[in-house]
């Protein structure tokens, strides 16, 4: 009895730590599939929302839809329809009323801790919780060892665009691991090189591994992930050899973050559709 006590407890304390990693940290990785990213103005698009360990197969959970955010290309904020949660995926529908391209965008951070006391370790927010230095305080005790402090910036996003592709929504906000467009996000095409730059703080992110995986991991024999890197100027060129959705991540761990935190991890996701010529 004891014994089953013990595993339930770490098996609880393990899946709320997998809840505060940041999105590229985790084993399943979280991703959007747009039904559509090219198409005209009025017309509906729908996008599913879930986590797996191969980008695209609906295989292990739903994404919770509550930290949503769509931005329209004029920049304002829009709220989609008929949003639902299955045990395998989320979905929503977005209708594009204006002209231009649209940001679709899941956010996620905050700061988490760990740490040793009496041989056990201890974690602080609880889970579904948000992070109070006063509350934090009080909760590690004198006794503890191995105390880390880490801050997470996470952001999970794709693009749909109605008509000709535009920049309004995809202002970076200069905070955490961003992605610009050099190549326009909704002008990729089989046999042509796409370049993107990925940000910093807004700065460009430099030497930075990016990796793309393709849509169809199911039927191959292998992932077939493909490693990129970031030059001087944080631009990578991406040339795309079949048309689909491909799944691009990247992360940056550094000693930027907030207080009391001492470690910063940020992470970029992002979901494209390569069309063909």
């Amino acid at each position: 009895m004891t014994s089953r006590k013990h595993s339930i407890k770490t098996q609880a304390l393990l899946t709320a730590a997998a809840l505060l990693l940041p999105l590229a940290a985790q084993a399943h990785k979280p991703w959007l599939a747009p039904s559509k990213t090219v198409l005209s103005v009025g017309q509906w698009v729908t996008v599913d929302a879930a986590a797996s360990t191969v980008p695209f197969v609906r295989d292990h959970n739903a994404m919770r839809l509550d930290n949503l955010a769509i931005t329209a290309p004029d920049g304002r904020s829009v709220a989609p329809d008929n949003t639902a949660s299955g045990k395998l995926r989320s979905t929503f529908d977005l209708q594009l009323t204006q002209p231009g391209t649209y940001r679709i965008a899941m956010l996620n951070g905050g700061i988490s801790a760990s740490w040793q006391d009496n041989g056990q370790t201890r974690r602080y927010p609880p889970r579904g919780q948000p992070f109070n230095t006063a509350e934090f305080a009080n909760a590690v005790p004198a006794t503890a060892t191995g105390l880390k402090v880490s801050q997470s910036i996470g952001r999970l996003e794709t693009y749909v665009t109605a008509g000709k592709p535009s920049v309004g929504a995809l202002k970076p906000t200069g905070r955490g691991l961003e992605l610009a467009p050099v190549t326009a996000f909704n002008d990729l095409y089989v046999g042509e090189r796409a370049t993107f730059q990925l940000l910093i703080d807004g700065k460009p992110a430099q030497g930075v591994e990016v990796e793309l995986i393709a849509d169809g991991a199911r039927y191959r024999d292998a992932v077939g992930e493909v490693m990129l890197k970031t030059d001087g100027n944080g631009q990578f060129s991406v040339e795309w050899p079949q048309p689909g959705l491909y799944y691009l991540s990247a992360s940056i761990t550094d000693d930027k973050a907030e207080k009391p935190a001492t470690e910063r991890r940020s992470s970029y996701a992002g979901v494209f559709e390569v069309l063909s010529p």
